[in-house]
């Protein structure tokens, strides 16, 4: 018997052995047991400015689009020659890590965090759908970080998800409910959130405005009216500040190695037809002392004709926007108030709409170092800068996509929405005279996600950057 049962032990206790030893084995020593909030936050916070104002998704594609920066060379975006490779970062970067990260902290049992880290972060993982949806249009939404296919949801359904989203947020925020660490943005001033989160809700409610006007005003109303308020002043603009390398602004560190964007020539135009006072903000003078004047570069030349403008005559973005630490605006107090002139405009709530367009722009001069009242009021003063109570779209068309110049996403979707200014394509680009209206979506959902993606297209259209999007399909 005891010569039966001896190899049996010997083979049970190396069985123990051998699990234990896995066991160890398979533990990362660099992984995090229980990530950390704040740490979550911050790097939320981070990798959500660098997304936003990186060169994937703003200055090689919606600053081209809508005619902010141009190429003068390697002009291929420019022209709209792109693949479906071209626009993954958005995508890949908004769903791997933000909503994954972000969804840590919501899913993360009350005793670990209080209720206000989950109220930002729920503001901000509607901030990155929100992205998502003016970008691509239908996307992983509701089964987004659920399931490993998950479905796509129409862009009226994201819309509409994420109004409740920031209502629960804001239900989820309050300062008595704690403090918060990490937040590298508002300092753990869970009042600004608030107002952040009723300024995303008035944005939406405008975005959906020309397809669903009840729900907006119904949202507008909500949003203008809660108690916490809307940004009330540029101290209350939520952006990145950054620092010095390798931490500073992207389009700083690109241009540190790297020479190939011009302010485009239909801003500078634009400026200079208006004598506007930021036009030294937003551009540097020539390299070549003998030009004397801002130049902007044309936008969808070929190659050769991009690079035969000229790299010594031709104006780079403003040294605003190209130091180290400057700051990536992501929700300016001007875009508030704009929002508010147009939601008046409309008469989704009481108020004087030109008083509040005058007050857009002023916040956006002061945004940019402008605050000399005699140039604001002669400014204001002229017949091209003057509201147009008969044309709103236009008069608020025209200088939000000013104050929003580096803001590429958002400037991309409002010139969608508002048809104004009225753009057009260059000589070389491949769309027949057409403008992209979205990003196409990562190759890698055709064969990762086929049967959601093939889904999607049959309901809102072609993957194709000409297809309109809901919310842009007058």
């Amino acid at each position: 018997m005891i010569k039966k049962l001896f190899p049996l032990l010997i083979i049970a206790l190396l069985a123990s052995s051998c699990n234990s030893q896995l066991d160890e084995i398979n533990k990362n020593p660099n992984a995090t047991e229980t990530p950390q909030a704040p740490y979550l936050l911050t790097s939320a916070l981070k990798q959500g400015a660098d997304l936003y104002w990186g060169s994937e998704s703003n200055f090689n594609s919606s600053l081209l689009f809508v005619q902010h920066w141009a190429k003068i060379q390697y002009a291929e975006p420019d022209r709209y020659d792109v693949s479906n490779s071209s626009f993954t970062s958005l995508w890949n970067t908004g769903y791997s890590t933000l909503i994954t990260d972000l969804n840590t902290i919501l899913n993360s049992q009350d005793n670990q965090v209080n209720s206000n880290y989950k109220g930002i972060a729920l503001t901000l993982r509607s901030w990155v759908f929100l992205l998502l949806t003016d970008a691509y249009g239908s996307i992983p939404y509701q089964e987004a970080g659920l399931k490993i296919t998950p479905a796509y949801n129409t862009q009226k359904e994201v819309y509409t998800g994420l109004l409740a989203d920031l209502t629960q947020a804001q239900s989820l925020l309050a300062t008595a409910n704690g403090s918060v660490s990490g937040d590298v943005v508002y300092s753990g001033n869970i009042s600004k959130w608030k107002k952040l989160v009723n300024s995303l809700r008035l944005r939406i409610a405008l975005r959906i405005s020309d397809k669903e006007p009840d729900l907006a005003k119904q949202a507008a109303i909500a949003a203008t009216g809660d108690a916490a308020g809307l940004l009330a002043g540029n101290s209350d603009t939520f952006q990145f500040v950054y620092a010095s390398s390798p931490q500073q602004n992207p389009a700083s560190a690109w241009f540190d190695t790297r020479d190939d964007y011009r302010i485009s020539k239909t801003m500078v135009d634009k400026l200079y037809e208006l004598s506007d006072p930021r036009l030294p903000v937003y551009a540097q003078l020539p390299s070549d002392p003998s030009v004397g004047k801002y130049v902007g570069g044309a936008n969808g030349l070929s190659n050769s004709d991009a690079n035969s403008q000229g790299f010594a005559k031709t104006s780079k973005p403003g040294t605003y926007f190209l130091a180290p630490q400057s700051p990536a605006v992501i929700f300016s107090y001007s875009e508030v108030l704009f929002a508010r002139a147009e939601a008046v405009a409309r008469g989704y709530i009481s108020g004087d709409a030109e008083q509040l367009y005058k007050s857009a722009i002023t916040a956006s001069l002061n945004q940019f170092g402008i605050t000399d009242a005699t140039v604001i009021a002669n400014y204001l003063s002229q017949p091209g800068v003057k509201y147009d109570a008969t044309n709103f779209a236009k008069s608020i068309g025209i200088q939000k996509w000013i104050a929003f110049f580096g803001q590429g996403l958002d400037a991309f979707a409002e010139w969608r929405r508002l048809d104004y200014p009225v753009l057009t394509a260059g000589p070389a680009t491949v769309l027949d005279g057409q403008i992209p209206s979205r990003f196409f979506y990562p190759g890698t959902e055709q064969s990762l996600n086929g049967v959601s993606y093939k889904a999607a297209i049959s309901a809102q259209g072609k993957d194709l950057l000409t297809t309109k999007l809901w919310f842009d399909a007058k």
